[in-house]
């Protein structure tokens, strides 16, 4: 993958996290098992935390169930929207 690719700079600028804490995180995520729920509330505390954001019990459960269910939307406007903040 070209890590100078503009992408990269777009989600800093948009998240202000950063390219390198994209990388780690992805590369950790690469063989979890994603049927594990405690796995993945782990992922979302750690996206959370990287982030700054917050995530309430509600919406890490739902969360969870829609991911270890295999109902987890593979668009990332669909995802933005579980995971952006409430207006």
């Amino acid at each position: 993958m070209d890590y100078t690719n503009p992408f990269f700079d777009n989600i800093e600028k948009k998240t202000n996290v950063k390219k390198e804490d994209i990388l780690e995180i992805a590369n950790s995520v690469s063989n979890a098992d994603f049927s594990d729920p405690k796995v993945v509330k782990e992922l979302i505390a750690r996206i959370g935390g990287t982030a700054g954001v917050p995530v309430s019990k509600e919406k890490e459960e739902a969360i969870v169930k829609a991911i270890t269910s295999g109902n987890m939307p593979s668009s990332f406007s669909s995802l933005s929207k579980i995971f952006g903040p409430k207006n």
